[in-house]
């Protein structure tokens, strides 16, 4: 029943994904040099590592050598703390989430929620959710190929947020970096 669960949720999640970049887009034209193509290279990084995951499952050497029964309670675990957190930081930005890069003049710095604890809450659900289909996999390689090239992608798109984000939001912004960390809170 749980390998069932968490299967169904591997392959429902690529679905809202992609619904998210469908309904939430910007539609300024200046969202489209602020992305600065961060967008397709984080979808071709999960995409890429995913296939490699897949892959790598074949490598009896990567296998996890756990006890039976914990691979998928661990991965559901994962991606359902994965998607709780990205839906809600997604929640909590309202209007102001969108899949490209696009910040409005009159934008709040938003520190409720999630926010509290991280700037960028959304993608630390997104790296959850994807460390949960990596432990699905049965196969420390295939989670270390699946969340290497995402993490790198994610890393630059959080560059290239934050840049445009100081541009707009200036020392408000800044401060809010000034005392809560990117991903993990009080370490990075």
């Amino acid at each position: 029943m749980l390998r069932v669960a968490a299967w169904t949720l591997v392959v429902l999640f690529p679905v809202t994904e992609v619904a998210l970049s469908l309904f939430k887009r910007s539609r300024a034209k200046a969202a489209a040099g602020r992305d600065r193509g961060s967008l397709l290279l984080l979808w071709a990084a999960v995409a890429a590592g995913v296939t490699a995951g897949l892959l790598a499952r074949g490598i009896p050497a990567g296998w996890l050598r756990v006890p039976g029964g914990i691979v998928e309670p661990t991965a559901l675990a994962l991606m359902l703390s994965g998607l709780a957190v990205r839906w809600w930081a997604i929640a909590v930005l309202g209007p102001y989430f969108t899949t490209n890069v696009a910040v409005e003049e009159c934008q709040p710095v938003i520190q409720g929620g999630p926010y509290r604890f991280v700037r960028h809450s959304s993608y630390v659900g997104l790296l959850l959710a994807l460390a949960g289909i990596g432990v699905m996999m049965a196969s420390w390689l295939s989670l270390v190929v699946l969340l290497v090239p995402a993490a790198l992608a994610t890393l630059h798109r959080i560059r290239v947020e934050e840049r445009a984000l100081l541009a707009t939001l200036g020392l408000s912004y800044a401060d809010y970096c000034g005392r809560t960390r990117r991903l993990i809170p009080g370490v990075f």
